[in-house]
């Protein structure tokens, strides 16, 4: 299929529409988040400590690291369409697992086995890639992120008042009947976009070397894993810290997860608005700025008692706003490296951000136990959105040597 094929909604033998895009890359990010406010009561249910619970969330990033390597080649020997499909299929069937398991065991594994739906995220960014240029893709990636942050706005909302009104298990099902629909949406909309290539399985990873020597895509993987990985941490130690220290219903903690949300969104409408404009570099240097500086504040506040459930949840609307900036530029840089292995490139870049990810939630999840604070949580976040200002500055100063 050629670039130069219009776009119609519902013809499978065209470029999927932007709305399929959001939907899918939006099944991921649901059902990375939607339990979340359930975690207390999993944790209860299961008659586990919540550190083994938090586990559903470490080991969930983890296995989708490890996947997401494999993803990417994957789609770009097999297409784009083929594997969607497949991952779709295979996380209805974990999903329907993760209702019926008898205890912890089997529910991690069958949780941990949902992880196959992040292909949708991978995936959704590598057609972006395949149908428009770098500087027109790192546009596209900000609308197409601003659509799919409505999902983390509203799905831990959602989740705590499933949750109140039917239990925790009402979350899952209702990941079992978006997954169904979206499957069905993929299967009649989305063309495959992917050039066709007639090498092995095996050559693609051959392909990882080319990516590996070049400075300018690690630089653009840390600024991303690293502002990345202050979301994750807090998507392992928020629960905890709403429940424990402030006492927040499931309902509220839901409500309070959508400042974040909400920063994203904005953030991806700025990226969406002004990449092009501004340039990536730019913008992924003043998102990580944003973040930093939010939650500097933040700690200030906590320092001085001034703190209270609304201030501290709500400071991580600077999270949401610097990833939103971040992560649509420095994704639009790593794929136009090698332009030819945007998937590769997309698997990698994603496996390393969310392996890094898992790490942090999980350091997260250990930190706090009986009687912590939320000084641990907030440390691990401050110093790798510290980090990740070096990393662009980094590939800012690379580019000023060369010339670029």
């Amino acid at each position: 299929m050629t670039m130069a094929t219009p776009t119609r909604y519902l013809d499978r033998t065209t470029p999927p529409h932007l709305s399929t895009l959001i939907l899918i890359a939006g099944l991921a990010a649901l059902s990375m988040n939607i339990f979340l406010p359930s975690l207390p009561n999993m944790a209860a249910y299961f008659d586990v400590d919540y550190a083994v619970m938090q586990l559903s969330v470490a080991l969930y990033l983890a296995a989708g690291a490890l996947m997401q390597v494999i993803i990417g080649p994957l789609s770009d020997r097999y297409g784009r369409r083929q594997i969607l499909l497949w991952s779709m299929a295979l996380f209805v069937v974990a999903t329907i697992g993760t209702l019926v398991a008898p205890n912890i065991e089997i529910f991690l594994i069958c949780r941990t086995a949902q992880t196959v739906v992040g292909a949708g995220m991978v995936l959704s960014r590598a057609i972006a890639r395949d149908m428009v240029d770098e500087a027109q893709a790192a546009s596209m990636l900000g609308y197409l992120t601003m659509g799919m942050a409505v999902v983390p706005m509203v799905g831990p909302f959602i989740g705590g008042m499933l949750d109140e009104a039917f239990g925790w298990k009402a979350s899952f099902s209702m990941l079992l009947v978006v997954g169904l629909l979206v499957m069905a949406l993929t299967w009649v909309d989305l063309g495959e976009t992917a050039p066709q290539r007639h090498t092995s399985f095996a050559a693609q990873f051959r392909d990882y070397p080319a990516l590996f020597a070049s400075p300018r895509f690690w630089g653009y993987v840390l600024a991303a894993s690293l502002t990345s990985g202050v979301f994750f941490a807090y998507l392992g130690g928020a629960p905890f810290v709403g429940s424990e220290i402030y006492g927040l219903s499931p309902t509220w903690l839901g409500i309070y997860f959508a400042f974040t949300a909400v920063g994203y969104i904005l953030g991806n409408f700025i990226s969406g608005r002004f990449s092009v404009r501004v340039g990536v570099n730019p913008m992924i240097l003043h998102g990580t700025f944003i973040t930093s500086a939010g939650l500097a504040a933040l700690a200030l506040l906590l320092a001085l008692d001034l703190a209270p459930a609304q201030v501290f949840f709500g400071f991580f609307f600077f999270v949401g706003l610097g990833n939103g900036m971040v992560l649509p530029n420095a994704t639009a840089g790593m794929l136009s490296v090698r332009p030819h292995l945007a998937g590769t490139a997309s698997g990698l870049g994603s496996a390393i951000m969310i392996g890094g990810g898992a790490l942090l939630a999980g350091l997260a999840g250990t930190l706090l136990g009986p009687g912590s604070t939320a000084w641990p949580l907030l440390l691990i976040m401050l110093t790798s959105s510290f980090l990740s200002i070096g990393a662009i500055a980094y590939v800012m100063h690379r580019a000023r040597q060369v010339g670029a």
